[in-house]
């Protein structure tokens, strides 16, 4: 995207907060969105997934791919349609929800999209403390167990947090350039690294590998949309503000999809092709030691300094759209302070894990699958309202005063949060809780069925929250521009 005074040039801090972008100063593509969502996705995080597919679902490669494509790009293609609201309303998409919810009735979804930015950040924090910790042992010989040398342990957090809010801090313009030719370089880091994880792929294995029933890639796309696109749904709008007014909204869509599908789609398949045979990657505790043990002693240095990019490169922009996040809540800060805000939390949060608790991802990736329940009850309300609204208020935006044209009755639209609670309460009565091998700690009461066995619930709270909000009336407020729009854009939030 070109840069402009709100989006602060490559050397600047950006200035703007959740405050719209006024038209004429939406310079953005739609292919920026594509080098933004490709470099979110070059994580390491990606092999384990696809990992899980081939050991604990038992699918064959081809099953694997298609569970990826549909899983990872179709879930990032809902991504997209949230970013035609960005487009329209140049907000970030939960300041944009406040004209769906009213602006009291939006601080739940806000504040679970906020959970569940955070959740991930600590799982990229820890995660890249794990690889800089590897790489202190290669290079200094220094222990690299986190418990017997936690000062070390502290370093690697912080040298991974600093290196998030320098970006993050900077805003819009530094992000979506950064994005872009990080991509290229850690993108052939991870393509060098894959040359050497194919190699000592078991062909026969592979081939020979027979299909996994129809039920196992259906967990299988519930468990991929979850871990990748369902989680970043709520910030789809975020980098497309900045998009121009006159951008197609097939060209949003089709930029996300393909930018995060491609590396996924990769990575998903690559970690599927590693495991057939061998489940040693989808069991283990520390998917960075397992994914380097797979590899020669000589590649140990370029692996790390390659998931250690690809992790700084998700965790930036999850900072970034959370800082947002934090300012939708209403807290008065300037927003490179709500960055410094969140990347606190998730500091002391990868310490804890790392230096206190016995254990991390298993219940980590519970917490963040949990979440994804209310995320998607969210999705179906708002996606519901994008289809008849094209206009967003940007004054009543952030007017938080009674009376204001989002205020509704008590600062609530009650259709809107009546079709998002009732969605939840459906979507996890299909919803089984489990922290890794452990017994369930919560069953739904339609989890043994067909849907809830298969993984299906996060389907059916989706149509639920959409079916309940267009049933009972459906948007309100005024839904299209009015002639006159010549006003000038509010510059800060009405207490």
């Amino acid at each position: 995207m070109t840069d402009t005074p709100s989006s602060g040039t490559l050397t600047s801090i950006e200035q703007r907060g959740i405050e719209p972008v006024p038209a004429a100063e939406r310079t953005g593509q739609a292919g920026a969105l594509f080098w933004v969502w490709f470099a979110a996705n070059i994580s390491i995080l990606g092999l384990p997934l696809g990992a899980t597919l081939v050991a604990f679902q038992h699918l064959n490669i081809w099953q694997a791919l298609l569970v990826a494509v549909i899983g990872a790009a179709g879930s990032f293609a809902v991504v997209g349609v949230i970013s035609i609201a960005g487009r329209r309303g140049g907000a970030p998409g939960l300041t944009l929800s406040r004209a769906v919810f009213g602006v009291r009735g939006n601080i739940g979804p806000t504040f679970v999209s906020l959970l569940s930015r955070l959740g991930w950040e600590t799982v990229n924090t820890t995660t890249a403390a794990f690889v800089l910790l590897s790489l202190f042992t290669i290079l200094f010989g220094t222990d690299g167990d986190a418990k017997h040398n936690p000062v070390l342990t502290i370093v690697a957090i912080l040298v991974f947090v600093v290196a998030t809010v320098l970006i993050s801090g900077l805003g819009h313009a530094f992000i979506v350039a950064v994005q872009k030719w990080a991509t290229w370089v850690f993108g052939a880091l991870n393509v060098f690294v894959a040359v050497f994880l194919v190699v000592r792929v078991d062909w026969h294995v592979v081939g020979s590998a027979p299909a996994g029933p129809f039920a196992a890639m259906a967990i299988g796309i519930g468990t991929i949309a979850a871990g990748t696109g369902i989680g970043w749904a709520t910030a789809g709008a975020d980098i497309a503000r900045y998009s121009k007014t006159s951008v197609r909204a097939g060209k949003l869509v089709s930029a996300s999809a393909a930018g995060a599908g491609i590396p996924l789609v990769v990575l998903v398949g690559l970690g599927a092709l590693v495991s057939a045979g061998d489940p040693t990657l989808a069991q283990a505790g520390d998917p960075v030691a397992a994914i380097r043990d797979l590899l020669p002693g000589w590649m140990a240095v370029p692996y790390l300094i390659a998931a250690f990019g690809g992790l700084l490169l998700s965790n930036h922009l999850s900072v970034y759209s959370a800082s947002l996040t934090t300012l939708t809540l209403g807290i008065k800060v300037p927003r490179v302070w709500a960055v410094t805000v969140d990347v606190v939390v998730t500091f002391l949060g990868a310490m804890y894990f790392m230096l206190v608790a016995d254990g991390f991802y298993a219940p980590f990736i519970t917490f963040i699958s949990v979440l994804a329940v209310p995320i998607t009850a969210w999705l179906g309300v708002f996606i519901a309202d994008i289809v008849r609204r094209t206009w967003y208020d940007p004054e009543a935006l952030l007017d938080l005063r009674a009376g204001g044209r989002y205020w509704y009755s008590g600062g609530i639209a009650w259709r809107a949060v009546v079709a998002w609670a009732v969605a939840i309460v459906v979507g996890f009565l299909f919803t089984s809780v489990q922290v890794g091998d452990a017994d369930p700690v919560f069953v739904g009461a339609f989890a043994g069925t067909w849907i809830g066995a298969n993984g299906l619930g996060w389907i059916v709270t989706f149509i639920v929250a959409a079916a309940v909000y267009v049933l009972t009336g459906g948007p309100k407020g005024a839904l299209h521009a009015p002639a006159d729009e010549s006003a000038p854009l509010p510059a800060t939030e009405h207490a």
